[in-house]
């Protein structure tokens, strides 16, 4: 019998591999996506034991003393937005995996969590768990990888650094241009949009475009060894370009695009991208009245935030 609890001190060794073999970690956050996505469960272990200052929660699912799984969840933006960072199923039971999921839904209940997010590869045999698990699988999307940049002309757009006060005008271009069955999960409403903005794994550059006092168009990019770039709104492949240009000749770039932005998807490829891998993005709603009734599960466990 197996059951789901949070890790040990002594899970450390277990955690180096599972059985002499290591298993992927199914999870695919923004930040995570074209790096090197071999799990390294030790390394997780380590910075939950060490680094508490994450704010990350984490379980196993042990059966005896054998380690089956690993599940984290991290907050986005605000703590009303979670989402799963690591995903590692080392059993070939399905029911694993459910619990792990089943048990980190209650414990971020608990921490005021609204929502809870999964990004999964497209081919992920763990899609069905998270559907049987209560995930609603509510948007596709692709990322595409430029490996060899040329040099690309800035098309002299009046872009402009987005400042604190264009967030609302920013939402008001995401709630125009984003399909509503996608605004229903990510953005309902200003907060609930603020909340799920996911991390890029550093400091962004993001600037607008402002036409008649309305905004239309809306860039980020990050420099580094591995760029990355998105764009949102109207004239997209001159906001694609202005990104381009001001980023490095000799590094690879990513961006995720997502079914629905044909302009992007089209504009990415005529500059030269490749598609990397599919991706399918679900998402659980957790009700109040239910983090108030599940109750904790009794057992060994030892809290680690």
């Amino acid at each position: 019998m197996s059951r789901a609890r949070y890790p040990l001190p002594t899970d450390l060794v277990a955690l180096v591999s599972f059985d002499g073999r290591v298993y992927p970690n199914e999870a695919k956050p923004w930040d995570r996506l074209g790096l090197d996505q071999r799990a390294r469960p030790w390394e997780e272990a380590l910075e939950q034991w060490f680094s508490f200052a994450t704010g990350k929660h984490t379980w196993v699912n042990v059966r005896g003393a054998t380690i089956r799984g690993l599940i984290s969840a991290r907050k986005r933006a605000k703590r009303s937005a979670w989402e799963v960072e690591v995903l590692i199923d080392a059993d070939e039971d399905a029911k694993t995996v459910s619990n792990l999921i089943g048990r980190m839904v209650t414990g971020v209940g608990k921490t005021g969590a609204e929502r809870i997010f999964l990004r999964l590869e497209e081919d992920s045999r763990l899609v069905r768990a998270g559907r049987d698990s209560g995930f609603f699988p509510y948007q596709r999307q692709t990322l595409y990888r430029l490996a060899n940049k040329a040099a690309v002309a800035e098309p002299g757009l009046p872009l402009r650094a987005r400042t604190k006060e264009d967030l609302h005008g920013v939402y008001q271009l995401y709630s125009r241009v984003v399909p509503a069955n996608v605004r229903a999960i990510e953005g309902a409403t200003l907060r609930e949009w603020q909340a799920a903005l996911e991390s890029w794994g550093g400091r962004t550059q993001e600037f607008v475009l402002e036409e008649d006092g309305a905004i239309t168009g809306w860039l980020q990019m990050m420099p580094g060894p591995i760029a990355r770039i998105a764009a949102l709104g109207g004239g997209i492949e001159d906001l694609v370009r202005a990104g381009l240009s001001q980023l490095a000749t000799d590094e690879p770039v990513l961006s995720l695009a997502a079914e629905h932005e044909i302009g992007l998807r089209r504009t990415l490829e005529d500059l030269g991208f490749q598609p990397d891998n599919s991706y399918v993005v679900m998402a659980k709603r957790l009700a109040k009245l239910e983090r108030e009734l599940v109750p904790e599960t009794a057992g060994t466990a030892v809290p680690v935030n």
